[in-house]
């Protein structure tokens, strides 16, 4: 299974998200440390969660690099997030 889909397996089964786009960026990081060959080593998430109500940023960034330890140990070298409630999200649209 490639990385994205288990990360988006994860976070739809532990936060059960309004709204999830996650870009795998590897390609812009060509020649970095971490770049893979075939990608799938750079990430940038926005997720959109009621279960991120009450939270701080960084209790909400552990929240999510909680549910995708097993990658962030292994393949996934850089993570980029953006996590919004719903309220959050809806403000930002206009």
């Amino acid at each position: 299974m490639q990385v994205r889909t288990l990360m988006q397996k994860k976070l739809v089964e532990g936060l059960s998200p309004s709204h999830l786009d996650i870009e795998d960026q590897s390609q812009r990081h060509i020649g970095h440390a971490g770049h893979r060959p075939g990608g799938e080593s750079h990430f940038r998430i926005e997720i959109v969660a009621a279960a991120f109500a009450g939270k701080s940023r960084v209790e909400r960034h552990r929240l999510v690099n909680a549910l995708l330890a097993e990658e962030l140990a292994g393949t996934v070298h850089a993570l980029a997030l953006s996590t919004l409630t719903p309220e959050e999200f809806d403000a930002m649209a206009g």
